[in-house]
């Protein structure tokens, strides 16, 4: 599972940018969104690899991001995260699962570089460290 968490704000964004931000449904600053890693995904995220960190998600951050974060779309229904993660990774929707597709985060704790690229700041591919950022932010 791919994890990709929005940076920069939408100020100064040329519009294809900000066109492929919303499709991958980043809207506003510090929202992620956990996708199945496919060919339309992956190119989307190398257009957007420049405003956007991402990288490999595990499976226990998955769920405690979906137990920390998750939003359901029918505020009544309950959601087990262990189930919703097992359900996702077999190609399960969102929506089928009452959960909205994105997660709205913090601002990282002890803060952030968000003009320079990984190993010196946060932008781009994070790989496996992206975990790390994540648990900021919860």
């Amino acid at each position: 599972m791919i994890c990709i968490i929005r940076i920069s704000g939408q100020v100064g964004l040329k519009k294809e940018i900000v066109e492929t931000l919303n499709r991958l449904r980043l809207k506003r600053k510090y929202s992620c969104v956990v996708l199945n890693p496919s060919e339309k995904n992956l190119g989307m995220i190398k257009k957007v690899r420049d405003f956007v960190a991402f990288g490999e998600l595990s499976d226990v951050d998955f769920e405690n991001l979906i137990k920390a974060r998750g939003q359901p779309i029918e505020k009544s229904k309950k959601i087990d995260a262990k189930d919703a993660v097992e359900k996702i990774k077999k190609g399960k929707k969102y929506e089928e699962l009452n959960l909205k597709p994105f997660f709205r985060l913090h601002p990282p704790r002890k803060g952030i570089n968000s003009k320079l690229h990984f190993p010196k700041g946060v932008l781009g591919n994070h790989k496996e460290k992206i975990n790390d950022l994540l648990k900021r932010m919860l």
